[in-house]
């Protein structure tokens, strides 16, 4: 967002709650499309995707890529490493459980294979902005860029920047097979209802592999 919320926005995040310690400020609902909004009363995990996570099978294995480790997105001043997330026993997707780092979702393609890589953040906590705070500013043509452990950099173009209602949250075009390597880069936004302590919306980046 271009601008800081006054300090008793985040007042009102009644869902915004204390998770092991620490203030998290994405909550992922249980419904069937994932969708991410402020923790509230100890939730901390995203229903698993009900589509497709990795791409169909290629008639020629592609060149294995190195797992992330930090993430880079100039225009709107992130710097992150990056945590793993898997799913709970629940079956549903872990969150970072601090709002200071993104994590890469190890059932979505390592950055730069092909497939829809999945990276989530928080985007606000009842103490300040979040790792993804300003994620709805960016505009297609902004770079984002992701390192890899073996020191490898791949650069990714903005495509496009979608807002989704909770309940209207497409599972299939985020999560689903595509036939080159993408990103995807989701928090939570839209207007925050403090009557029920989350954000109605999710934030959605979609992004290409440069070259």
């Amino acid at each position: 967002m271009p601008t800081r919320r006054p300090a008793a926005a985040f007042a009102l995040a009644a869902g915004l709650a204390v998770i092991a310690g620490g203030t998290s400020g994405l909550l992922l609902t249980r419904h069937p499309t994932p969708a991410m909004h402020p923790v509230a009363a100890g939730a901390a995990a995203l229903p698993a995707p009900t589509g497709p996570i990795v791409a169909r099978p290629q008639s020629a294995p592609p060149k294995p890529v190195a797992a992330p480790v930090s993430l880079t997105i100039p225009l709107i001043g992130v710097q992150t490493q990056l945590i793993t997330l898997g799913l709970t026993s629940a079956g549903e997707l872990q969150v970072p459980s601090t709002t200071s780092v993104a994590g890469w979702y190890t059932g979505s393609p390592r950055p730069g294979a092909i497939g829809s890589s999945v990276i989530v953040g928080h985007i606000d906590s009842l103490t300040g902005p979040g790792v993804f705070y300003r994620l709805s500013e960016l505009k297609a043509g902004d770079k984002v860029y992701v390192k890899r452990s073996d020191w490898t950099l791949v650069e990714f173009r903005v495509t496009s920047v979608q807002t989704y209602l909770k309940d209207r949250f497409p599972t299939e075009e985020v999560y689903g097979p595509v036939p080159d390597p993408e990103l995807r880069l989701i928090t939570c936004g839209g207007a925050f209802d403090a009557a029920v302590g989350h954000y109605l919306s999710n934030i959605v980046v979609y992004a290409t592999e440069v070259g």
